[in-house]
């Protein structure tokens, strides 16, 4: 697997990368959390981040730029932005231990896997719709954090369950798919 310069600059890998970038401000700002400027700003650059995530798959598709090097950016950048967010809230408070474990537990069954997978086969599997729909739920369930709507609301009760149920169904079919991809190079089952 060999990834070089050019494909590495796309506008979806460059999209992916500023989302990766933007977990240090965004990290930053959260210590600031209860000013009202800063939560604004802070809310904003989640916005950007969300926007920059729907756009890089987009942009990859649509001029044909899916890369080896997208392949591990933008996945990574999911991880980055969504786990540094995830331990802030946990850190403060604002979010309960078992889904900071299930999120952070996700992502690290996912990254080892990937590797391990991505080892076997010599070449990486790109990220499918229901990782990408489970981020996206998650980043809203922050999204909705953020903006100190109560959690006994119903939107953010249907968001904040939807997402706990989406983190199992997707790590399923994450290791489900990797079985397939596995078996099909093997010829035979693999054992997990």
């Amino acid at each position: 697997m060999k990834i070089n310069k050019k494909d590495i600059l796309t506008i979806s890998n460059m999209l992916s990368l500023l989302r990766l970038f933007l977990a240090v401000p965004i990290w930053l700002l959260m210590n600031n959390f209860a000013d009202n400027i800063t939560r604004n700003i802070l809310i904003s650059l989640c916005f950007i981040a969300a926007i920059t995530d729907v756009l890089d798959g987009y942009f990859a598709r649509k001029r044909n730029e899916v890369t080896e090097a997208g392949k591990i950016i933008d996945p990574l950048a999911d991880k980055v932005v969504v786990g540094l967010i995830i331990i802030k809230l946990y850190l403060m408070g604002l979010i309960h231990l078992y889904y900071f474990l299930m999120i952070i537990g996700r992502d690290l069954v996912i990254l080892i896997g990937g590797i391990y997978v991505s080892k076997k086969l010599g070449r990486i599997l790109p990220s499918n719709i229901l990782g990408k729909i489970t981020v996206i739920c998650i980043s809203l369930v922050i999204i909705l954090i953020l903006f100190n709507v109560t959690h006994s609301s119903l939107l953010f009760s249907a968001l904040y369950f939807l997402s706990i149920f989406l983190i199992f169904v997707s790590l399923y079919g994450y290791l489900i798919r990797a079985k397939e991809f596995l078996k099909k190079k093997n010829g035979t089952i693999q054992q997990f």
